[in-house]
Order: structure tokens, then C-alpha cells, then sequence
């Protein structure tokens, strides 16, 4: 799975955003507006809809909606919800072991229901008998109403009850409401979740003592995850071509096209007072070279990066810290180990920093690293490869993307855009569109 494609639907950010890293620059003519609505597109497709168009051919994607609309402690109404949910889940579940997690109850009875509990559940019971003999197809609000009046005369009754069954648990059931995109009628259908939540027993209504408990493990949380995103975002489907659906498959690929992620630094490097009683630093950090110290001196370091520290925190933690930050940030750091502090001196590893650092005061820390034989790479924006490119998807410069150039103007273009396929050498002879068209109405005279 592109986590691009994953945490930007879940949460409105690459996943590079959690060092700080921002929309750069996009392939293909991207850019930030156009990134930008592609991830609300799909962010805002509504679950009830995609259940309800998707169910025809795939009920499994279905039934991993109930599974996790079940367990959730509050309403998932788009995909952005769902994928959040279950991402935030898989970072609190262990990685072998299974837990209990609670489904939301059934019915909505509100404490001010002048019917009583019994009359409620004898009346959820019809409804749901209803929809079985439906043989889980979807049925209209007033054929649902119609039929359960043959056995409870308050229309009341039926009326409360069916506003509050909506996608809630009954039994071994869920009671599924959408509203039908093509005729704006408020359908009902039944789902047997006997698989999902084994040993559920019972009319289950609105009562903090009676939950539904359920187990899922890491393994097929993640299988869930994979299952949709290959489903719903990646795989082109027919059934995702028509109405609002056919958004998906584009943007997704518009998403995809963003690769290029930066991080801003400023030039205002001081330590912080936070509200919360922790402070910020500003450190960078430079490699030893046994061989010639004083020319490492004259190279390049990395940017400063922002460390946060506790108010308590000694030196031995700020080296801690700036240890786990760059390592994360730089590949060719990953193994790096502070050494000591080049600008301070006469310090001891658990003095505290707050006391030992001044306002404005940068910090450089001297340390090792495994591969201190590769160089540190430094880029400063895009290279300039001197080709023109007028791509029909709006590239005006050379994005990394393959290309291939018109023999008679030498214009470059996309391959994917003059629809030349990845796993096809480019063509010995090409002409763009404009030339082609050029030499149709214009031939050369004989």
C-alpha cells in the first residue's frame, strides 16, 4: 500500500507530514489546489452510499464497514472516518494478541420515551422480521412501515423505532439505512453479522451494562485495511466508474502524483518556553572525519531541526533526542551517535539544559555515524536539464516522470500522457499531436 495515498485519505497529510514535510511540487501538472481537492474527494465519500453501491457485487467490503462502524464509540459517516479509525486502532492494538473492544448499542432509546422498553423491543422484533423475509435486499421506509403494521397498530411506535434503528445492532443482525442516491427514498436492509460478532444473542438495545463484545486481531486489521484500499482506492472497478464514484480512481491517481514533499526552515533559531511546561532547541549535527577534522568543520550540516524537551530534561536526554530526531529524518543517519556538544563546554550529562542553554543560543552536536564514507546529499530545488516540455497535462519542466521528445519540434511530452504504456519502449519515430495535425492538413506538395 502507497502510504501517501492511505494517511492522506485518513488524515489529510502525506505520511511524511509527522517530520514535517508539506506538498512540494506533483508530477504530471499536479499542483497544491488540484492535490489538494483530490484528497477531499475522496475523503468526503460517504459510507452509506459506497455500502450501498458496492454491496450489489462485493459484500465483503460491506461487511467490513459494520465490523468497524460496530466497534467505534462514535458515528463514521465518510472514508476519511473509517481509514482514521482504523489506523488509529492498529497503533493501539498488540501485535499478536487479540482485544475486546466495544460495539455501539442497538437501538437509541431516549430516556423521555413515553413508550416503554417492552413495547420498543416487541416492535424492533416485527420490524426486523420484516426485513428478513426481504431476503436482505433493500426496501423503502414505507414497504418496511407497511408491513410491520399488520402487527403493531401505533404508527408512532413504528415511526420512532425505525429513525432509531438505523445502522445499529440487533441481535446477529445490523439494520442498515441509506438514503438511495437515484430516487431520494430512505431504504432498510438487513446484514447477518454472525461472522463479524459470533455468540451475540438477543435483542441488544440502549444500555451501557449490555454491549456487544467482539475480538479482532493486528493480522486482520491489517488484512481489512489492505482489502479496502485495494477495493475502494487502488484497483479500477467498473462499479467505480459511474456518478460520484468516478472521482475516486482519478484522484487517487493525482495523489499518487504528488512525490516531491519539503520541509520549510526558518532562519529564527531560539529556545522556547511552551505553555505545557516543556521548551524547544533548535540542533544540528556534524559528522567526524578521523582522518581530518578541520575540514569537516568547513562542510555543509543539515538544517537545525526543532527538539522538545520536558522542563526536567538533562543533556544526556537532549542527546537522546537529537540521536532518535535525526535519525528518523536523515537514512544516511540512521545509525549516528552524539559524541558531545561543539559549542558547549564544561557540561555534565545530567546537568539540566534549562539551566545551561541561552535564549538564541544554536546547538551542534559532534557525533559518528556507521557510514561515515557516504556523503551527505544536498539538493537546492529542481535541475535544470535544459529540454522544453508542454505536456497536454500542463508540465511545463522535467518532473522525473519518463518522457519522450517529438522528432520534428523536439518537444517533450509524458509517455503515460501520449498514451505510450510503461512496459513498451518508446517508439523510434514520434510526433506530437500538433505536428501530427500539421502535417494531416498540410502535406508536403510533391
Amino acid at each position: 500500500m502507497e502510504l501517501r495515498l492511505l494517511y492522506g485519505v485518513a488524515h489529510g497529510s502525506p505520511w511524511f507530514g509527522r517530520w514535517g514535510y508539506k506538498f512540494g511540487r506533483g508530477c504530471y501538472g499536479v499542483n497544491q489546489p488540484i492535490y489538494q481537492k483530490a484528497i477531499e474527494a475522496i475523503q468526503g465519500m460517504p459510507l452509506c452510499l459506497l455500502s450501498h453501491h458496492l454491496s450489489i457485487s462485493n459484500n465483503d467490503i460491506s461487511i467490513i464497514f459494520s465490523r468497524y462502524q460496530a466497534m467505534s464509540d462514535h458515528s463514521m459517516v465518510t472514508l476519511a472516518d473509517l481509514f482514521h479509525f482504523m489506523l488509529e486502532l492498529k497503533s493501539r492494538l498488540p501485535k499478536e494478541t487479540s482485544i475486546n473492544s466495544s460495539s455501539n448499542p442497538a437501538i437509541m432509546a431516549e430516556t423521555n420515551c413515553r413508550w416503554s422498553p417492552k413495547r420498543v423491543e416487541a416492535a424492533t422484533r416485527v420490524i426486523v422480521e420484516a426485513l428478513k423475509r426481504a431476503e436482505y435486499r433493500w426496501v423503502s421506509r414505507q414497504e418496511v412501515r407497511d408491513a410491520a403494521r399488520a402487527y403493531i397498530g401505533d404508527t408512532g411506535l413504528l415511526d420512532f423505532v425505525l429513525k432509531s434503528l438505523g445502522n445499529h445492532i440487533v441481535g446477529n443482525y445490523l439494520v442498515r439505512r441509506c438514503l438511495n442516491p437515484v430516487t431520494k427514498v430512505l431504504e432498510y436492509c438487513l446484514e447477518d453479522i454472525s461472522t463479524v460478532f459470533p455468540n451475540q444473542e438477543g435483542l441488544i438495545l440502549n444500555n451501557s451494562k449490555i454491549k456487544p463484545r467482539c475480538k479482532i486481531t493486528k493480522a486482520q486489521l491489517m488484512k481489512d485495511i489492505c482489502y479496502l484500499y485495494k477495493s475502494i482506492l487502488k484497483e479500477q472497478r467498473p462499479t467505480m466508474s459511474n456518478g460520484i464514484f468516478s472521482a475516486i480512481p482519478m484522484a487517487a491517481r493525482i495523489i499518487l502524483d504528488a512525490k516531491f514533499f519539503v520541509k520549510e526552515y526558518t532562519e529564527e533559531f531560539s529556545m522556547k518556553v511552551m505553555r505545557n511546561g516543556k521548551f524547544m532547541l533548535f540542533c544540528t549535527v556534524m559528522l567526524r572525519n578521523n582522518e581530518d577534522f578541520d575540514h569537516d568543520l568547513k562542510k555543509p550540516m543539515p538544517p537545525f531541526e526543532c527538539v522538545t524537551l520536558k522542563e526536567n530534561a538533562t543533556f544526556d536526554d537532549l542527546k537522546l533526542e537529537v540521536e532518535k530526531n535525526f535519525r528518523e529524518v536523515y537514512w544516511r543517519l540512521r545509525s549516528f551517535v552524539v559524541e558531545n556538544i561543539l559549542n558547549l563546554s564544561a557540561i555534565k550529562g545530567t546537568d539540566l539544559v534549562s539551566g545551561s542553554v541561552e535564549l538564541g543560543q544554536k546547538m551542534v552536536f559532534l557525533g559518528s555515524n556507521e557510514n561515515n564514507n557516504e556523503l551527505m546529499n544536498y539538493e537546492s530545488g529542481l535541475i535544470n536539464s535544459g529540454i522544453i516540455v508542454d505536456c497536454p497535462c500542463g508540465a511545463k519542466e522535467d518532473d522525473g516522470e519518463r518522457l519522450v521528445s517529438c522528432d520534428i519540434c523536439e518537444v517533450w511530452q509524458h509517455t503515460r500522457c501520449v498514451k505510450i504504456p510503461n512496459n513498451e519502449e518508446i517508439p523510434h519515430v514520434f510526433l506530437c499531436k500538433q505536428c501530427e495535425e500539421k502535417i494531416v492538413f498540410f502535406p508536403s506538395l510533391p
